[in-house]
């Protein structure tokens, strides 16, 4: 069974690391551009606050979720994208709206499914895609500010959203699903190996965990890493895959990053 406080308070700590490497950043910087185009590190804030805020309404209040899903869908494009609000204030913003979604999961009676722009989630699904939504927003950050982040067992919650997305990866591209399975084997931050996917599966992706999820949330170009596809699918998947929903976006050119250095 899925341990949601644990989830939560790992998804506590990813949200802390980031806003703490934040907490003092000079006004300037906020606007310095990130890689993903036309986004600066403001948007970058500025999104996850709108979908934290987005996501407690979405456990809080379903009916005031559907009418926000409404408003949205008026601008499939530009919603996922706010009008930033000055930085003094965002990160204090930021930190509120991250707290209370904390609280309302934390709080969410045992079987609540929670409404999304997708499929509704359960509350240990939600937690585990706000957590890699802000591990990913925050890699555009970093890479940004020209720092490199530790990787953690977090990276855990991303690899596993990653792999259940796999058909999404596909559909969002409007391609046939494959139904040949994957089998991931990944080597964790502290050096142990993490196995998802099932066991003796032909298609097999192998590899280090955070250039895994760097390559499967497209902050990484697949050939600026080490991964091994072993298979077409598998190499078809590492080439197109996505664990966040909506459209693929650009994504990362070869040679932009290359972290085997």
């Amino acid at each position: 069974m899925v341990d949601a406080h644990a989830l939560i308070d790992d998804l506590r700590a990813e949200q802390e690391e980031l806003a703490d490497l934040l907490t003092g950043l000079e006004p300037a910087t906020w606007d310095r551009p990130t890689p993903a185009p036309g986004w600066t590190v403001v948007d970058q804030i500025a999104h996850l606050a709108y979908f934290d805020r987005a996501a407690h309404t979405a456990v809080t209040d379903p009916e005031g979720f559907d009418a926000l899903l409404s408003e949205a869908m008026k601008d499939p494009e530009g919603f996922t994208q706010p009008d930033p609000v000055p930085p003094e204030e965002l990160l204090p913003e930021w930190r509120e709206a991250a707290g209370e979604l904390r609280a309302a999961l934390a709080e969410a009676p045992p079987g609540t499914r929670v409404p999304w722009f997708g499929p509704p989630m359960s509350v240990p699904s939600k937690a585990t895609a706000r957590l890699m939504e802000t591990w990913a927003h925050g890699q555009d950050v970093v890479d940004a500010l020209g720092v490199r982040r530790r990787p953690t067992a977090r990276l855990r919650h991303v690899a596993h959203i990653a792999v259940r997305a796999r058909p999404f990866s596909y559909l969002t591209r409007e391609l046939p699903v494959p139904e040949e399975p994957v089998r991931v084997e990944l080597e964790a931050p502290d050096g142990s190996t993490w196995f998802l996917g099932p066991d003796g599966a032909a298609q097999k992706v192998v590899g280090n965990a955070e250039e895994f999820c760097l390559v499967l949330t497209r902050r990484r170009h697949v050939e600026d890493t080490s991964l091994r596809a072993h298979g077409a699918l598998a190499q078809e998947w590492l080439e197109i895959g996505q664990a966040f929903a909506g459209p693929p976006g650009e994504g990362r050119r070869p040679g932009q990053f290359d972290d085997r250095s």
